[in-house]
């Protein structure tokens, strides 16, 4: 193979080297792709995280879900953030090429379940276009075409040897219960009245056989490790769901959740608003949704029977599980082995889970692979560290503790290098939008560039599942979390989208977004052919080499001892050039730069080399051993 130099910007000095070899794009006979696609372990995935209805619209025909009325009652509109603005799954699908061409080989999209179109109080509403208010957990949304849309993306994206990961809610549903007691008398023309219901305890409102004061206080049991017969015994004596508030669901919503055991009140909790402390954390409403009683063995096996026959239907490849710290942990002891049994019964043996833990302790967040059962949790982890890294400029000691507490997650180091790692996502903001905040706004095009860039070669080498979030490889930045971090790539219409200021582009997101040589683009292809050629660089053991207290050059080496192959993973998160000597194996070997900046070759001496970057840059490195 001979070297290609790829210049990523017309504005900017940095340079990627990168073996040239065969680029992702040439698809191969649908059975060879899928087949291989299915054998490739989740090590070697590259993750591309997308909000369909905000990628493209392939259908304009059902931008209102078939719904009669205006925005209030259909939820379409493109010029609000918190609206459909009528992206679907035939429009994601007819984009498969552009993600393969990033290197793209799993998509993750956010729920498509179908969903109710508008909530919220007057003046406050919004639509259900990110997909976790479900009514019917059978059905993908019409706004995003249907089942049928949803079979066409998942074979088009097997037949390219890209893997389709779904993102699951099994902890509420619709904001569709509401309480006597909140509100004007329960009137629900006073808007959402389950949003001004405080949280009503376990202690001072325990579970009771039939309802009322007379009933019989049956709190025992219920914690979910209580002997099965002892939980079955107690939950046969539950009949009234009155615990704490007096749930009622007006009659035009009666029957609104599918499948129909969901409509029945005594399936939740029904104790008021979530505080996201201690039990509420478990038991409240977030946020107004209906919470699930996950405790009670029917919501339990509905759960499980709902999310196999999406394996079965569809033979999607794995399930990302929304707020899995909400769920008590015995329902994941139950879930999570049931689902995975399935798949592997249906033919697909690495089903890739991984649950959302919104946490950014590694002990915190690895309790839920040693106790609740998960294979993997979304890194926080390490989002925050790079966060401080790339963005704030820290020392890459944050990174040597981060790697170092690999230890308590179950199965160690290796269980670590399964958990999905990311620069930033639909709830925080964009690592774009961390950039922008921590220089102020005042850093040149060039500084914000050469970081992203730093932040995906993180993402790209560093032990774990990369993800890429939608946009990010055009230079989306955002306002912030949640509605401001969730622009289109098709032409926008909404004003707080498009007066941002994008990374290595004049571009705006009023216009279409899918330039494949915008220099982020093109840099992050560039790693994931490495990543690809060099098998090592995704699976093998990390061992961190220099890490200082501040900015400044920090390394780490990936060993695949399968080929007894080293590489040398060197980062300078500083403005400066810098130059450190790193140590390696013992040996005389010498190493050739296979991407980034820096001195093409390196010679060991002694067990170390001398490496110099400049500015904002990154290097990685293969050793040979000379003849």
């Amino acid at each position: 193979m001979k070297a290609l130099w790829l210049h990523i910007s017309s504005r900017c000095t940095l340079w990627v080297l990168v073996l040239a070899g065969a680029l992702p794009g040439a698809v191969l006979a649908d059975g060879a792709r899928a087949y291989k696609a299915i054998e490739r372990p989740i090590q070697d995935e590259l993750i591309y995280f997308v909000m369909p209805d905000r990628f493209a619209n392939g259908d304009p025909g059902n931008d209102r879900g078939g719904i009669a009325g205006d925005a209030d009652q259909h939820g379409f509109d493109p010029r609000h953030k918190g609206f459909f603005h009528g992206g679907d799954l035939d429009g994601l699908r007819e984009r498969l090429d552009y993600l393969h061409g990033l290197g793209i080989s799993a998509i993750w999209v956010t729920p498509i379940f179908k969903n109710k179109a508008v909530q919220g109080a007057p003046g406050q509403r919004s639509a259900g276009y990110h997909g976790y208010w479900i009514t019917d957990f059978t059905q993908v949304d019409p706004h995003l075409g249907g089942n049928a849309a949803f079979k066409r993306l998942v074979d088009a994206a097997h037949a390219r040897g890209i893997k389709v990961i779904m993102d699951i809610v099994t902890n509420h549903s619709a904001d569709v219960i509401q309480y006597r007691e909140c509100g004007v008398s329960g009137d629900l023309a006073s808007g959402d009245a389950s949003q001004t219901c405080p949280y009503r305890s376990l202690a001072h409102y325990p579970y009771i056989t039939r309802g009322g004061i007379h009933g019989e206080p049956i709190n025992a049991g219920f914690a979910g490790d209580a002997p099965a017969q002892q939980n079955a015994d107690n939950f046969a004596r539950l009949r009234d769901p009155a615990f704490a508030y007096t749930p009622f669901v007006a009659a035009e919503e009666a029957r609104v959740k599918v499948p129909a055991w969901l409509n029945e009140p005594i399936y939740y909790h029904n104790r008021g608003n979530s505080t996201f402390t201690g039990e509420s954390s478990l038991y409240g409403d977030f946020a107004g949704l209906d919470d699930l009683f996950t405790e009670h063995p029917r919501v339990l096996a509905g759960m499980i029977d709902i999310y196999q026959h999406w394996i079965t239907q569809f033979r999607v490849d794995g399930f990302r599980i929304d707020t899995a710290k909400h769920v008590n942990d015995s329902f994941w002891r139950g879930f999570i082995p049931a689902i995975v049994a399935h798949a592997k019964a249906e033919g697909i043996p690495d089903f890739y889970v991984f649950g959302e833990v919104f946490e950014p302790d590694p002990k915190a967040l690895s309790r839920f692979t040693r106790e609740a059962a998960f294979p993997a949790v979304l890194d926080f982890a390490f989002q925050d560290a790079l966060r401080k890294v790339v963005a704030e400029g820290a020392g890459a000691r944050v990174f040597a503790a981060l790697f170092a507490a690999d230890a308590w997650y179950a199965d160690g180091a290796t269980g670590a290098a399964r958990l999905p790692i990311f620069s930033g996502n639909h709830d925080m903001g964009r690592i774009g939008h961390f950039l922008l905040q921590a220089t102020a706004g005042q850093a040149s095009d060039d500084e914000l560039l050469r970081r992203a860039t730093l932040a995906n070669a993180l993402l790209l080498f560093a032990r774990g599942v990369p993800v890429i979030y939608y946009g990010d490889e055009q230079g989306f930045t955002g306002d912030g979390g949640d509605q401001d971090a969730r622009e289109d790539l098709f032409p926008s219409q909404v004003a707080s989208y498009n007066d941002n200021r994008l990374i290595g582009s004049t571009a705006s997101t009023a216009a279409d977004n899918f330039n494949r040589e915008h220099p982020l683009y093109r840099a992050i292809a560039a790693m994931a052919q490495v990543r690809r050629d060099y098998p090592g660089l995704a699976r093998g053991v990390q061992v961190m080499r220099l890490a200082g207290k501040k900015a400044g050059v920090f390394a780490f080496s990936r060993i695949d001892k399968s080929r007894n192959e080293e590489f040398l993973v060197v980062f300078n998160n500083s403005t400066e050039a810098r130059a450190e000597t790193v140590e390696v194996s013992v040996g005389g070997q010498i190493w050739n730069r296979l991407i980034g900046e820096g001195d093409a070759t390196l010679r060991a001496h002694r067990g170390r080399v001398r490496v110099a970057l400049p500015g904002l840059s990154f290097a990685v490195y293969r050793a040979t051993v000379p003849k």
